[in-house]
């Protein structure tokens, strides 16, 4: 996990939301990451994460078997194309079954169908695509937000700016 969190702090504008007790975030998210492309230090408005890493199952997600000691789940976004090279399935339609396999690229058990994928304990199989994929959805993260600027700056409006490239 380490080595993914230095990773990203290494990027450029990026901003690692890690909610404690006294973020008001609630209790359930204390302890996870949450990657956002924000120069500002500010977490942006109307734009969700372009990754995260999850330390523990969530009442909706519990297929990675996460409440067990050591395990971890990044989940990064990569949109449908990059989701269909990775996992070999439709990301409207995959049919993935063993979400609590290690060092695997998968789909995401909960946002799959939104072109996320997700990595249990990435190690030795998987280590080097994790930050190659992170590194991509921050490049894409960080062109929406120019694209987003540039917008609000010309006075016209982008219409869903923030939707995932594909």
């Amino acid at each position: 996990m380490a080595q993914i969190l230095d990773a990203a702090r290494s990027l450029e504008g990026i901003l690692v939301l890690v909610p404690d007790e006294d973020s008001g975030a609630p209790e359930i998210a204390w302890g996870d990451c949450f990657f956002y492309y924000a120069p500002d230090g500010q977490v942006p408005q109307n734009v969700q994460p372009f990754a995260t890493l999850v330390t523990k199952d969530y009442p909706d997600d519990t297929r990675s078997q996460l409440d067990a000691e050591g395990r971890y789940r990044v989940n990064i976004h990569v949109g449908r194309a990059a989701f269909q090279e990775l996992t070999g399935e439709d990301p409207r339609s995959f049919t993935w079954s063993d979400y609590a396999a290690e060092d695997v690229v998968m789909p995401h058990p909960v946002y799959g169908a939104l072109g996320w994928v997700s990595v249990v304990v990435p190690a030795d199989k998987t280590m080097a695509t994790v930050l190659r994929l992170l590194q991509d959805a921050y490049d894409d993260a960080r062109a929406r937000a120019d694209r987003r600027a540039s917008g609000a700056q010309g006075g016209a409006s982008s219409g869903g700016a923030d939707a995932p490239d594909e």
